[in-house]
């Protein structure tokens, strides 16, 4: 028998992954997988976090809710809570021209532009995509603020809102129709005001 001693054999580790940026583009990979494959009603931390090979404890650590891990997972640049938010917070008379302002200042950044309008037309080009981003919008932004607005239909005058939103976008970014796409957001916003605050208020 040989005098030499034997190394140890250092052990594998097992278990989830640990912490760190791999691991969050990983959980982030897995997101899109999850929601693609299930639609962001039907998905689950749970089964995002297995496919990640994490414990799902560290997805509610790095992403707190399932709404803000699809948001990073798609880069939505939108927070809805924040939208519901300035929606509810003041006067109820005065709701069109909050959304207005809101709405315009959001548009009139260049990042965020970009962002939305590439989700747009990803949307517009992807059943899939369509499919996805309707369901976090249902069930985050519309049925969030429809719950909260005292009027009659008002999942129906909140999806008017969006249209009357992605049709603005698309008029004056997309398309560049004139006068629309060189007015400024300050002619824009008291008739988009007007407009929104019909849809929100009115009996």
């Amino acid at each position: 028998m040989s005098g030499e001693e034997k190394q140890p054999v250092a052990k594998k580790r097992t278990g989830r992954r640990p912490g760190g940026e791999d691991t969050r583009g990983a959980v982030l990979a897995a997101a899109r997988a999850e929601f693609g494959a299930r639609g962001y009603q039907k998905a689950s931390m749970r089964a995002i976090a297995r496919a990640a090979g994490v414990d799902a404890a560290l997805l509610h650590h790095y992403f707190g809710s399932k709404d803000r891990l699809f948001m990073a997972a798609l880069e939505f640049p939108i927070d809805p809570r924040v939208v519901v938010e300035r929606v509810l917070a003041g006067d109820r008379a005065t709701v069109g021209e909050r959304v207005a302002a809101f709405v315009l200042g959001l548009w009139e950044q260049p990042a965020v532009r970009d962002r939305l309008l590439a989700l747009l037309r990803t949307a517009a080009a992807s059943e899939e995509v369509a499919a996805l981003v309707r369901g976090f919008m249902v069930t985050e932004l519309v049925g969030r603020l429809a719950a909260e607005l005292d009027v009659d239909q008002p999942e129906l005058r909140v999806e008017l809102v969006m249209s009357q939103i992605v049709g603005l976008a698309m008029a004056r970014y997309v398309i560049g129709a004139e006068p629309l796409a060189s007015a400024a957001p300050e002619e824009i916003l008291p008739l988009l005001g007007r407009t929104v605050q019909l849809y929100l208020a009115a009996p």
